[in-house]
């Protein structure tokens, strides 16, 4: 059996990664070709890259994302997964840097920091910004498919893995390389180059994304404690023998004094060394009894309008008062205004209540002289 070009090796890692939530292990084969092969180098600008090339910088990103997924098992391990997908996406960002496929909008969009940015506001505007962009490469990138598909509508991928799969040569799952006249035409390969393109510029700012998560998951993972060491089996006899002498041991003695036998309650300083209940001297055991069962807090016997009301009745509140009682007519000034209208019932009602409150003041002044009733400094 043949070997599989590039095309169709890179075309399987997608399908698969596609289908696997969660990856026991990494086939690494189409990195490592991608590597024997050379498609890249520093010194090339980008339109030295062939478009049939252009996909396979997409091979550190495809693997740091499957690195996201393995099974792992114990912090160490993940640890170790985290820092070499944290190797494969600044491999994948530097590489687009340096052929400048990102706008240098669009990098320092993505260059910023979001847990670091301690205002809320403007965590939120750029998470904004950031989604909007995004939204916008994947419209672009699949009015692109539709022209490459010559206007007939596309499904919508169900992931990034089948999104760049649909846009590898159509023989990529074919065993020999494609003939030479089976290319695609000056058109389909400008459009098939422009579609990678904008995939790249969308992958840049996901995997700056999921960089910063991978910073703050490596700081913990760093952080964590190290894991207990794990205990040797126990030996069956030095079990048994344990076994025999717990049921020959004596129980310790129990200490002597204080008022229940177990010891003193406090020490010379007054210090308490264990925990006691202060009870009466002559406690109701009845009371004791209903105490069981009771809530372990103080209930209420009456609301605050009961205490407020009973408090008024007690004479313990005091109404009235403050700046605006200045304003306020007494009862006498009161009682002369009402009784000034004449010609009305009431009024005619007041003036004979204010000339019985006269009378019976003269009658008060005629049988107590003033000064009678002061009895202090007589001498």
């Amino acid at each position: 059996m043949s070997e599989l070009p590039l095309s169709g090796l890179f075309h399987r890692a997608l399908t698969t990664a596609a289908k696997a939530n969660d990856l026991p292990t990494i086939d690494d084969k189409t990195q490592s070709r991608a590597i024997a092969l050379s498609l890249f180098s520093e010194n090339d600008l980008l339109s030295d890259i062939a478009t049939r090339d252009l996909v396979y910088l997409l091979v550190p990103f495809v693997f740091s994302e499957v690195e996201g997924r393995v099974r792992t098992v114990g912090p160490e391990e993940r640890l170790e997964r985290a820092e070499h997908s944290r190797r494969l996406y600044r491999a994948f960002l530097a590489s687009l840097e340096t052929y400048q496929i990102v706008p240098e909008s669009e990098k320092a969009l993505y260059g910023l920091s979001i847990p670091s940015t301690a205002d809320a506001q403007k965590r939120r505007e750029v998470k904004i910004k950031q989604f909007q962009k995004e939204k916008e490469l994947k419209a672009r990138i699949t009015e692109v498919r539709k022209r490459r598909n010559h206007g007939a509508p596309v499904s919508e991928p169900s992931s990034d893995f089948e999104l760049i799969a649909s846009l590898l040569p159509e023989s990529s799952q074919k065993s020999v390389p494609p003939p030479a006249d089976d290319e695609d035409d000056a058109d389909t390969e400008e459009i098939l180059r422009e579609a990678i393109l904008l995939l790249l510029r969308l992958t840049y700012g996901q995997a700056h994304a999921q960089l910063q998560s991978l910073e703050q998951e490596l700081q913990l993972l760093r952080s964590a404690p190290p894991p207990r060491p794990s205990q040797p089996p126990a030996d069956p006899r030095r079990a048994k023998e344990r076994q025999v002498d717990n049921m020959w041991r004596l129980d310790a003695p129990r200490p002597q004094g204080g008022p229940d036998g177990k010891g003193p309650l406090l020490d010379p300083s007054g210090k308490p060394l264990r925990p006691f209940t202060i009870l009466p001297s002559q406690p109701d055991r009845a009371e004791l009894q209903n105490q069981v069962f009771g809530p372990d807090h103080r209930l209420p016997t009456m609301s605050i309008d009961e205490y407020l009301e009973i408090e008024r009745e007690r004479g313990n509140i005091i109404t009235g008062g403050g700046p605006q009682s200045e304003t306020r007519l007494t009862t006498k000034e009161q009682l002369a205004l009402d009784a000034e209208q004449d010609g009305a019932v009431f009024g005619e009602e007041k003036a004979e209540e204010q000339r019985q409150q006269d009378e019976k003041w003269a009658q008060y002044t005629d049988t107590h002289p003033r000064g009678a009733g002061n009895t202090l400094n007589r001498g």
